[in-house]
């Protein structure tokens, strides 16, 4: 009999990757999606299910994890993701859930840390002492994230407007990290593990226009904008204000440099190099 794997955050730019290379692999998915309407494409995935779950109702939780076996566990960037990813993991615990792994963030582990970096170790300490086994993997800053919040500038402008300067990010493809955590969905060797994931090189932003320039066959250039107005515009659109702070934080590391350390740990886990930053542009050059 397969083993179910649910994953949480179904939806979301590193879930639903991780749910089409499970489901590539033949494997029993549960997709946990806010709401059905939004999992529709999921549906269409071999061996994919959908179940609607509320991370802040815990009662809704029981259906979802019946005959779990592991559990991918991500949550939203929100206020209160400590307690709905606490709601998820005691919903485990009562399961029996064999193995969860857990999508963090790179300096998660440093002390003091910043604000992102310690809403995410809570999290991984709550789960160590839940006493399950666990695999626990810290991306860098997602390639993905170029075509989420800047491909309408790119399009539009030829522009994208970030307060970075000159600081140089190890950004890494999504489909790198849901590769790592399909093999530590799906083999053993993995507990208590922490995976730190880079891609292979660490770029600035001026770097990433460059690239994106040469592989669209246009201009396309990176704006430095003041940290003021980032946070003006955050504000404008309703973000509460203790996210606003906690992005604002992240960034001021970036333009520092201090997220350029690259590891080699998607290459030893899965046996392959990640992909490059042009790779990226290269295979998503429809949205730029």
């Amino acid at each position: 009999m397969k083993e179910t794997i649910l994953v949480t955050g179904a939806t979301g730019t590193v879930g639903r990757e991780i749910i089409k290379q499970l489901s590539l692999q033949d494997r029993h998915v549960r997709a946990g999606v806010h709401s059905v309407i939004t999992g529709e494409n999921l549906k269409r995935l071999p061996g994919v299910e959908i179940v609607e779950i509320d991370f802040r109702k815990p009662e809704s939780l029981h259906a979802a994890f019946t005959h779990v076996d592991r559990l991918m566990l991500i949550t939203p960037m929100t206020e209160d993701q400590q307690e709905m990813a606490r709601n998820l993991v005691d919903e485990a615990r009562k399961k029996e859930v064999k193995h969860i792994v857990k999508l963090s963030a790179l300096g998660a582990g440093a002390e003091p840390g910043i604000q992102l970096g310690r809403w995410h170790r809570d999290i991984e300490k709550y789960i160590e002492e839940s006493g399950i086994p666990y695999t626990f993997l810290r991306p860098a800053s997602f390639m993905q994230n170029l075509v989420n919040y800047n491909a309408e500038t790119i399009q539009k402008e030829g522009k994208f407007y970030m307060p970075m300067g000159d600081g140089k990010v190890s950004f890494i493809d999504t489909r790198d990290i849901a590769a790592v955590a399909v093999e530590a969905l799906t083999n053993d060797g993995h507990d208590s593990q922490v995976y730190e994931l880079t891609g292979p090189a660490a770029l600035s932003h001026a770097e990433l226009a460059a690239i994106l320039s040469e592989e669209t066959g246009r201009e396309i250039s990176f704006v430095d904008v003041p940290e003021d107005a980032v946070q003006q515009g955050m504000l404008s659109q309703h973000m509460p204000e203790q996210l606003v702070n906690a992005l604002l934080e992240l960034y001021a590391v970036q333009k520092a440099g201090k997220s350029s350390g690259v590891t080699n740990t998607v290459q030893e886990v899965t046996g392959r190099a990640p992909h490059s930053f042009r790779q990226f542009v290269r295979d998503h050059k429809e949205c730029f």
